[in-house]
């Protein structure tokens, strides 16, 4: 009879996972492309993870594995697939289940920066961390369009200029000075065009020109309010008079409304490199998919400039003169990532194939040949949430 062995057997080695944290509204896309990921590699074992603050029935549905992240508080805390305590910090949280899910690649979505003051921990851990930038600095630089303007302008970047006001004698000082063209006002800091309004100074565009010139009253502005629109002396009057400003100030740019083709380009990099990228632009309800070599020649730079990571989106607008100018770039994946898949190419496929060490690392020219122009509708669908869900997706404020 053979004696029992003192040697230790091996522990059995997990498969793989990517995590894809909370994110504004690509989430689901990415996770779908994921999962045909795995159907194009078969001999790779991978799992996919996902996670968020609310009960997103839409986006989990797409993963192997979910988690709720913790809330700010106990107050607004919900109940999560794990035992936590809603005090315990993102990041931390994150951390511990990615190590104890084998994950190499995490891209964080929305809370990037509280990821990125911990890189050291997620890269000791042997995670591929992916951000948007690989520092705060930059992240901050990058959310803070008066700081964006600067560092475009100190790396020669044609980008759409801003002068920041934090007052009503500041904003009236600088209407004063560029009153004489179209303007539009933005907070330093948000998302999804929230306080972004064109002012009526009623000075006419250059593409208005087919346009009778009139005075624009302020009903046809709250009657057509998807044209973002308001006459400035009344903007001048909310904004003097809002009890929400005296408590909270809230520093804005007043900048030139360029009148061109606006465009958005989702974007795949590395530490300021681009690897694959595709541009579109919206005409009406169709979003039109291709490669411009044209707003290309403006975000090659930009990445660099920013040394952005991971995959992010880049918004640019011409100007009078057809010179592609910079609006802004999102340290995340844009909403509209999952239309590019359309042009042949799958950005998030090609990302995490690299990142997992599937595939060769990208090459933006090689890429580019693969991509085949079209136009996309976007379409809505719905998912039925079962039990609580209703309450907990009110409480999301459905981002």
């Amino acid at each position: 009879m053979s004696q029992p062995s003192n040697i230790p057997h091996p522990k059995p080695q997990l498969p793989s996972s990517v995590w894809l944290a909370e994110a504004q509204s690509s989430q689901r896309d990415m996770l779908a492309s994921l999962q045909q990921l795995k159907s194009d590699y078969p001999q790779q074992d991978l799992v996919v993870l996902a996670s968020h603050r609310a009960n997103r029935a839409e986006i989990f549905e797409f993963a192997d594995q979910y988690f709720y992240e913790p809330r700010e508080s106990k107050a607004d805390s919900q109940a999560t697939t794990l035992d936590t305590d809603a005090l315990v910090s993102r990041w931390q949280f994150v951390l511990e289940h990615c190590q104890a899910n084998n994950v190499k690649v995490l891209l964080t979505g929305r809370n990037g920066i509280d990821y990125e003051a911990h890189r050291e921990a997620f890269e000791a851990a042997g995670i591929r961390l992916l951000t948007g930038a690989t520092s705060v600095e930059m992240l901050e630089k990058i959310d803070d369009k008066f700081q964006f303007i600067q560092h475009c302008h100190a790396h020669d970047i044609p980008v759409s200029e801003g002068w920041r006001f934090d007052s009503l004698e500041e904003l009236q000082q600088l209407l004063d000075e560029h009153g004489h063209q179209p303007l539009c006002v933005k907070p330093i800091t948000g998302i999804f065009a929230q306080g972004f309004w064109r002012l009526d100074t009623g000075t006419t565009l250059a593409s208005d020109d087919s346009k009778p010139e009139k005075n624009y009253d302020s009903f046809e502005h709250l009657y057509f309010t998807e044209e973002k629109k308001i006459n400035t002396e009344q903007y001048i009057s909310a904004y003097a008079n809002s009890q929400m400003v005296h408590e909270r100030p809230i520093p804005m740019l007043l900048m030139p409304y360029l009148a061109g083709q606006e465009y958005s380009i989702d974007v795949v990099c590395e530490r300021g490199e681009v690897l694959a990228a595709v541009t579109r632009h919206k005409v009406g309800k169709i979003q039109h998919i291709s490669y411009d070599e044209g707003v290309m020649a403006v975000v090659v730079p930009l990445i660099k400039a920013f040394g952005c990571d991971g995959i992010v989106s880049v918004q640019t607008k011409q100007d009078d003169a057809g010179v592609h100018r910079v609006l802004e770039i999102n340290s995340r994946p844009s909403g509209g990532i999952g239309y590019t898949n359309h042009s042949g190419i799958d950005l998030t496929q090609i990302g995490f194939a690299y990142w997992l060490g599937w595939s060769e690392k990208p090459n933006l020219t090689d890429v580019a040949k693969r991509i085949t122009s079209c136009q996309v509708r976007s379409i809505m669908v719905s998912v039925k949430i079962e039990g609580d869900g209703e309450e907990k997706i009110d409480n999301a404020n459905a981002d």
